[in-house]
């Protein structure tokens, strides 16, 4: 990420840092950060990029991941339950979509949309049967910004660690981390 001058006040606020904490960490003086803040200084390049490396550093920890924002308990259903199971399951916890989960893998998806669909056009009883593709899944690192990418194009993210599902985010969980915090 590059910065300009006039942006470290700015950022640093936004971190909730004070001068001499910038200071610290980029190994610089608290006088130089109030210098460059108030544009009495131009600092030289070797000591603008311990700040602006300081910055992204705690940018990058700031920056919400998979694992602040899912939800720990996953409501599955397997291939081989009924549509009437599937649909008695979304109904009782009330939301909208069921990974289907075979062995411990995620193989496909069910929702309002596929079941409505399926009973529209008598697709069969199965959730196998009517089942979409399996939704994407990420490791518990991955940022608020790929996870809201991928949210675009699917009803919800899972979330693995070291290869076992842990946990699930969908857009409702997403809009309520935003505007929550």
């Amino acid at each position: 990420m590059t910065y300009e001058l006039e942006e470290v006040k700015k950022i640093r606020k936004k971190l909730g840092m004070t001068q001499t904490e910038l200071a610290n960490r980029a190994g610089v003086s608290q006088s130089l950060i109030a210098k460059i803040e108030s544009g009495r200084i131009d600092p030289t390049y070797t000591k603008t990029r311990k700040i602006f490396a300081a910055l992204s550093e705690l940018e990058k920890k700031e920056e919400i991941k998979a694992e602040q924002l899912m939800t720990g308990r996953i409501l599955s259903i397997s291939p081989s339950a009924s549509i009437k199971e599937a649909i008695a399951r979304m109904k009782k916890f009330q939301i909208s979509q069921l990974p289907v989960i075979e062995n411990h893998k995620s193989i496909g998806l069910v929702s309002e949309s596929t079941i409505l669909d399926a009973l529209l056009n008598s697709k069969g009883r199965q959730v196998k049967d009517v089942m979409q593709e399996s939704p994407p899944i990420v490791s518990k690192t991955t940022s608020i910004q790929v996870i809201s990418n991928l949210l675009k194009h699917y009803p919800m993210v899972l979330v693995s660690e070291e290869g076992s599902l842990v946990g699930l985010v969908t857009k409702s969980d997403l809009l309520g981390k935003l505007y929550k915090g």
